[in-house]
């Protein structure tokens, strides 16, 4: 059974990468890092790693696509409390990333999507305690709303 996440994204100016990641407030593991790739720690068990694009092309065959022109995948993040969402995506902005589209407010669910610098993107959630336990719909259901 899996006990950390490791999720490796590409970059093409990792000194900018650095600053972005540093700048939304998490923590860069120099242990881990080196001209080739910078560790991300998100969390106590979820870490980005940041390759530039040549090292990254050392750990596959397929073409590593340009995050900034297409999509290889969403990375979505939750957040503690709906005001941890706006105030997370306050400092991405202030770090140097965009934000990718308007929130997205379900009610039972609260979301916000940013790009990073390079165009790798992400989503910051939260969802109602509830919601998350018995399923947006009988949460819907629960309090009079329809799906």
């Amino acid at each position: 059974m899996p006990t950390s996440v490791f999720v490796n994204i590409p970059t093409s100016d990792l000194e900018r990468a650095r600053a972005f990641y540093s700048g939304v407030g998490w923590t860069i593991n120099d242990n881990f890092s080196d001209e080739n790739a910078i560790c991300v720690v998100i969390s106590d068990t979820i870490y980005l790693m940041v390759l530039t694009r040549d090292y990254f092309a050392t750990f596959t065959d397929k073409t590593i696509i340009d995050p900034g022109t297409s999509a290889q995948v969403q990375i979505s993040l939750s957040a503690d409390a709906r005001d941890d969402v706006d105030a997370f995506l306050e400092k991405v902005l202030a770090a140097g990333g965009a934000e990718q589209r308007e929130a997205q407010d379900y009610g039972f669910m609260y979301s916000r999507d940013f790009e990073d610098p390079d165009g790798n993107t992400f989503g910051m959630l939260w969802m109602d305690p509830v919601a998350a336990e018995i399923g947006p719909e009988a949460f819907m259901a629960q309090q009079g709303q329809d799906s």
